[in-house]
């Protein structure tokens, strides 16, 4: 559907640096970024807004030279880019009156739209004084009422509140799955990536480093950046090396056993939810076990019933538990804890 092949551009003192990226028709794909990565640049150029070298292909056809209104595509930014001097009905018929459609079929069109985006009761309203929710609508009406082919976003949940980020998520994903609308959205925010994406790819610095789906990222990020930004914990650096066919990783001189025999310099993650605890030493298959105090208990934002336990081993280990078990275990501050986890649980990069 979009591929795009070596792109590259300079913008002051701002690059992309040799971008490649496929986006499968009707996929809801999500870039993920700090700001200031390169994100809405990328969308830009998509769009053909900037000049860059490398290819942009969609359904196999090199788009460089297409004007930006043959493309059929469309882009929502951040801050709505409504006009402020036209009412919300001639803020969503910009774009059909723009390709000459018939004034009968612009307002069939628009009157669709707008009860598919709940605003109809809006129309004949100005926008200047509208909340973000209903702005928002209004800019993904103006952009959905053209019918284009690649639906992109830039941020579009960003200066919302919590309620309303909700409800036009929900109306994304709707519109996402009604109409089968290939759909490149840009975020900061894991939650919301995850929460939309198909597949996503993480950006820094003008560079794509790591796409694939959320899971797999989060699980087997390939860089300390990604495995930093998608809040991975249990992050270590250390020094491996391989024996019996097993690595042994010093970290701050605990030795920790992995199956990926990766040698010399590293990055570890373990995940908490990999991490079994007891109050008793344990005959146990895992390779790793440790004895250490508890030294944080707390609960996890957006997790209910899941309880954070930080171990301190040498080195600081998360623990998820239920909060059941928490209860059962008698968990506190200061009280001593055996921690166990296999070999296997232990990625390396």
């Amino acid at each position: 559907m979009l591929k795009i092949q070596n792109l590259s551009l300079k913008l002051g003192k701002f690059e992309l640096k040799n971008i490649n990226l496929e986006v499968n028709e009707g996929e809801y794909f999500v870039i993920l970024g700090e700001t200031g990565a390169g994100k809405t640049i990328l969308l830009e150029c998509i769009a053909g807004l900037h000049k860059y070298s490398g290819k942009i292909f969609i359904d196999g056809t090199d788009i460089g030279d297409v004007p930006i209104e043959k493309r059929n595509i469309g882009l929502v930014y951040q801050d709505y880019a409504l006009f402020p001097n036209l009412n919300v009905r001639e803020n969503i018929k910009f774009g059909l009156k723009i390709r000459k459609f018939s004034e009968e079929v612009i307002n069939e069109y628009v009157s669709e739209i707008s009860k598919i985006s709940k605003i109809s009761h809006l129309l004949n309203r100005n926008v200047e004084n509208m909340s973000g929710g209903e702005k928002q609508r209004i800019s993904l009406s103006r952009v959905l009422v053209i019918n284009p082919k690649i639906l992109l976003l830039d941020e579009p949940l960003a200066a919302l509140d919590p309620n309303t980020q909700n409800e036009i998520k929900t109306f994304l994903k709707k519109i996402h799955k009604e109409r089968n609308l290939t759909t490149i959205h840009i975020t900061h925010n894991f939650e919301e990536a995850i929460s939309l994406a198909d597949r996503l790819a993480v950006m820094h610095k003008g560079e794509i480093l790591q796409t694939g789906k959320a899971d797999e990222i989060f699980r087997n990020p390939k860089s300390e950046f990604v495995a930093k930004f998608t809040g991975a914990e249990n992050l270590f650096e250390g020094i491996s090396k391989v024996k019996d066919g097993i690595a042994v990783i010093n970290v701050n001189e605990i030795n920790i056993f992995s199956t990926n025999l990766n040698e010399g310099k590293v990055h570890l993650i373990i995940h908490p939810e990999n991490i079994l605890i007891s109050k008793q030493c344990l005959l146990s298959s895992a390779r790793n076990n440790f004895k250490g105090k508890i030294c944080e208990i707390s609960k996890i934002p957006n997790k209910e019933g899941i309880i954070k336990i930080v171990v301190d081993v040498g080195i600081p280990l998360a623990v998820f538990i239920t909060k059941q078990s928490f209860e059962e275990l008698n968990l506190n501050i200061n009280g001593e804890i055996y921690v166990y986890f296999k070999a296997n649980g232990v990625y390396v990069f």
